[in-house]
């Protein structure tokens, strides 16, 4: 019996009996494609081993490291944009409480850690400057060239803060640099300062590198167990291996979602009941979305967090346009639950849930919404994880990166490449003066001084 339960039985007016079996021929194909490297961007596969194949003798210097940012830090700065740091913000919620950061030090099993250079934004930059403030801290700049904008600005600042507050050559000794292993300006910078290493593998692509020093790093320094997040994945990959979609899961879901798909539902929402999940949507948002959408095809990824967003988004998703898939991610036994106290006035009207507790109200509520929404036209699917465990994410994980790859390539796309995340890049190198970009900048300037006299 798998470790999450995928339940797609609410899917029956939906997909007709005979869809699953007309597209398993396609669904072998795929694994043939993922498993043989013989599908597009085989080149980036090597995610697929990676819980078994991961160098075993960096994982051990990754929690030397995570112990000395421990001992000598109260914060950790993570740097990084995309896959570098969606993975790992996603995995340090899951596994911590809403308020980790702001429990008392003796009460937290880790280090505080805070996030830069996901934005361009001086306030948010600012106002993690002050929460800082003289607090000893390290960061861990992730990087694959050392040059993308955001965490290039994002580390000279928190860089130069470290090396006023500490001084160049014990500064140099709080700074890890996650990145390529032999190449690159961060790799440059590096080896010339002495920074701490650790590799970004060249077969993993972003969306695909929490797993990796990319995310083991910043989730070891909270004190969770990446041993254990690597044997979820381990099993995981194990798991999900046969062709089959009546044997597999991971795969059933892909197929489910690639049928519904093909009827016009293009768009999935990604929902889950626990606020600290809020950022799984996120890494998730952005693995669907790089991986499935191009050649103007694609699901497109949205996320919602229940019962939360019930109260904004709950009227549009039953009575609004019919193109919705949702996917629910479902705890089913969260690590604390609440006795709803009882009171003798009932103002409230309450007192018919007086024996009940909150989580039970909150799968009650997950239970009637997946009624009402069916009932409403959407598909529903659930995925159930049994709790919020370091094994439990590295299962859940690869469930999902595992499915994706096999989606893409029923889509007739190449799933590890993004070509078009480099259209705003080059505009934007253009724009502000980069050399090399000059005659782009003439063009773009031509264009924005045609709209502006429109």
């Amino acid at each position: 019996m798998a470790y999450l339960k995928f339940d797609d039985s609410k899917l029956g007016k939906f997909v007709h009996p005979d869809e699953l079996p007309e597209i398993q021929a396609m669904v072998t194909a795929a694994d043939k494609e993922l498993r043989d490297g013989t599908g597009a961007g085989s080149d980036f596969r090597d995610w697929l081993n990676l819980p078994e194949n991961y160098d075993k003798d960096e994982f051990k210097r990754i929690q030397k490291a995570a112990d000395k940012i421990k001992s000598d830090s109260k914060v950790l700065v993570v740097i990084g944009i995309g896959g570098s740091y969606l993975g790992a913000k996603m995995a340090v919620d899951f596994l911590n409480g809403t308020f980790y950061n702001s429990e008392p030090d003796d009460k937290r099993r880790g280090v505080k850690v805070v996030f830069a250079g996901n934005s361009l934004s001086a306030p948010y930059i600012h106002d993690l400057l002050n929460y800082i403030g003289d607090d000893d801290f390290s960061i861990n700049i992730i990087s694959k060239s050392g040059t993308t904008t955001e965490p290039a600005i994002a580390f000279r600042i928190f860089k130069e803060k470290l090396i006023k507050k500490y001084g160049e050559e014990e500064a140099n000794k709080r700074i890890y640099a996650t990145t390529d292993a032999h190449r690159g300006a961060l790799k440059q910078e590096a080896d010339a300062n002495g920074y701490e290493t650790f590799v970004i593998p060249d077969g993993v692509g972003g969306r695909y590198s929490v797993l990796t020093p990319v995310g083991l790093l910043p989730i070891a320094a909270t004190g969770a167990d990446i041993s254990q997040l690597m044997k979820g994945a381990l099993d995981s990959s194990k798991e999900y291996t046969n062709p089959d979609v009546n044997k597999n899961d991971a795969y059933r879901y892909a197929a489910l979602r690639n049928i519904l798909y093909r009827k016009g539902y293009t768009t999935e929402l990604l929902e889950n009941y626990e606020p600290n999940m809020r950022m799984f949507s996120e890494w998730w948002k952005q693995l669907m979305g790089e991986s499935e959408g191009k050649d103007q095809k694609g699901i497109y990824p949205s996320s919602a967090n229940f019962t939360t967003d019930l109260h904004s988004l709950g009227q549009y998703i039953q009575e609004g346009l019919r193109d919705l898939i949702e996917t629910v991610v479902k705890l089913d036994k969260p690590d604390y639950d609440i006795d709803i106290p009882k009171e003798e006035s009932n103002l409230d009207g309450l007192k018919y849930l007086q024996n009940d507790t909150v989580n039970e109200v909150n799968t009650k509520a997950y239970e009637g919404v997946v009624l009402a929404h069916t009932d409403g036209g959407v598909p529903v699917m659930t995925v159930h994880i049994p709790d919020q465990s370091e094994y439990s994410l590295g299962y859940l994980i690869y469930f999902f990166e595992v499915a994706v790859a096999i989606s893409g390539y029923l889509n007739g796309i190449n799933p590890f490449n993004q070509p078009g995340v480099e259209a705003y890049k080059n505009n934007m190198y253009a724009l502000l003066g980069k050399p090399g970009y000059e005659e782009l900048t003439k063009k773009l300037d031509e264009e924005l001084k045609d709209e502006n006299n429109n």
